[in-house]
């Protein structure tokens, strides 16, 4: 079990520093104006590899969490092999909730945000040039996070059926015939 915690840890920790250079893509702002002062990277580091450690910063926890909530519960399938198997697969199912969902949050601020003057005024007083680039990647980040919890659901179906598939072969084996 503490393997799979690191292993959700590490999985976590590398999808946000993957996630943030598509982000980064989107709104270097994002990053420089923001995120770099709040995960204290030093102005002097490379802006990509900074992106990449906010990332790492901002979710190798959340693979902690999402892990306490999966990892037991892969006790459910029986054998060795299957709970290994089973855990991995609750991780795939939440990394592909998580971009799903993220990728879909970005997608609506793509389609739907549009110039709020308001906040707009708020963000070029904060020396944002492209708000609306600010703002969707604001929302693909929140978008990412609802994704991971999300994902614990998705990763439990994935168990859940690893669980039924085990019970039932091991319960429903055919019967030979005599003849």
């Amino acid at each position: 079990m503490p393997v799979f915690l690191l292993l959700a840890c590490a999985l976590s920790g590398v999808y946000g520093m993957i996630h943030n250079q598509v982000s980064y893509s989107i709104s270097p702002e994002y990053f420089t104006k923001l995120k770099f002062e709040q995960f204290g990277v030093s102005h002097s580091t490379p802006e990509r590899l900074g992106a990449a450690v906010v990332g790492w910063h901002a979710s190798w926890w959340m693979g902690a969490f999402i892990g306490l909530f999966l990892i037991p519960a892969g006790m459910l399938v029986r054998s060795d092999r299957g709970y290994v198997l089973a855990v991995l697969r609750a991780f795939v199912a939440v990394l592909a909730t998580t971009t799903l969902v993220g990728a879909t949050g970005l997608l609506l601020a793509v389609v739907f945000a549009r110039a709020d003057p308001e906040l707009d005024s708020m963000l070029r007083d904060a020396m944002i040039a492209d708000p609306i680039a600010f703002r969707r990647t604001a929302a693909l980040h929140n978008a990412s996070y609802i994704g991971g919890l999300l994902g614990i659901f998705a990763g439990w179906a994935s168990i859940l059926k690893s669980f039924l598939r085990e019970n039932v072969r091991l319960n429903f084996r055919p019967r030979k015939v005599e003849g």
